[in-house]
């Protein structure tokens, strides 16, 4: 049995670099289905990053015959074993949206990722009133993640090479909604993977799709990243029961015990730790605002859920 890992997947096949490879060029990946008894792996089906054991059949494809324990899975985008997230958004067109931002970042520490950064592209298209958005980033930045304000249209040089330092070792996912600039910016950063970018739309003021699928890539600085399809919502209630949500706002972590209540939900009780550091000042409100959106629509769901058992 051959041990490889999944660069990416398309159709149904996994297009697989054996563990003493080096190519990750399409011509040089074994093309693997799955074998018929290969179960579901921890609630998803082998996505791109998974170490598997796979067998060459006479034909020359490939047949994956086990999925190996992973590190870290990734759940929307799917990508299993990486090191890191960086969730990227663009400072204009599109607009960066509070909650969907918000959303992403519950997500990446509910799958315990082990670093998560924010990196704001388009940073050219900024006016001098915009101050507002320094404000904004910076209360991520309280809250203890790493931003970084780029734009790949000027070649940042600055910013660029300090994402490139974070990337050597690493297996980092790149993540963000459509037409923020992924492409162009993994572009920048090597110039040689020569992806595919796409314009925004006039009338919707949306991106297109321009990655079609996560797909594994080294980069000449060290480490390799993921390319992944933009996203337009994070739809986090199949996933996160509401009571593990306090523990995806990592502000948070120190003022739990200071709950009166051991079943504290911080949205409604008297005497919460939680409540009583955003009056403090000590958690950003805008943050505790969107705790309590996000835990209101995953409650109702988690009702549904029960109403239905």
């Amino acid at each position: 049995m051959r041990t490889g890992q999944v660069i990416k997947t398309y159709n149904g096949f996994y297009y697989v670099l054996d563990s003493e490879g080096s190519s990750y060029d399409d011509e040089d990946l074994l093309s693997c289905r799955v074998r018929g008894r290969v179960k579901r792996y921890k609630s998803d089906t082998i996505v791109t990053g998974d170490m598997i054991e796979y067998e060459v059949l006479d034909d020359g494809t490939g047949v994956i015959e086990k999925c190996l324990p992973r590190k870290t899975l990734l759940f929307r985008p799917a990508v299993a074993n990486v090191d890191q997230v960086i969730l990227t958004f663009a400072a204009r067109q599109p607009d960066i949206h509070p909650l969907l931002l918000n959303k992403f970042l519950v997500l990446a520490e509910w799958c315990h990722i082990p670093e998560i950064v924010i990196c704001v592209n388009k940073c050219d298209l900024l006016q001098e009133e915009d101050e507002s958005r320094e404000d904004f980033l910076g209360i991520y930045e309280k809250a203890g993640y790493k931003v970084f304000r780029v734009s790949a249209i000027e070649e940042d040089t600055k910013g660029i090479e300090a994402i490139r330092e974070l990337l050597k070792g690493k297996v980092t996912a790149f993540a963000g909604p459509s037409g923020v600039g992924k492409s162009s910016l993994l572009n920048c950063i090597d110039e040689r993977l020569q992806l595919t970018t796409g314009v925004i739309s006039d009338k919707i003021k949306r991106g297109k799709h321009t990655t079609r699928a996560a797909r594994l890539m080294p980069v000449a600085s060290g480490g390799i990243v993921v390319d992944t399809p933009g996203f337009s919502a994070a739809e986090l209630e199949e996933l996160i029961p509401s009571e593990e949500l306090a523990g995806c706002f990592p502000e948070f972590h120190e003022f739990v015990g200071e709950c009166y209540y051991n079943t504290c939900t911080h949205t409604h009780e008297p005497n919460c730790g939680i409540k009583n550091a955003v009056e403090n000042g000590r958690i950003e409100k805008e943050r505790y605002e969107a705790y309590k959106d996000i835990y209101e629509v995953l409650k109702e769901n988690n009702s549904r859920r029960r109403r239905v058992k």
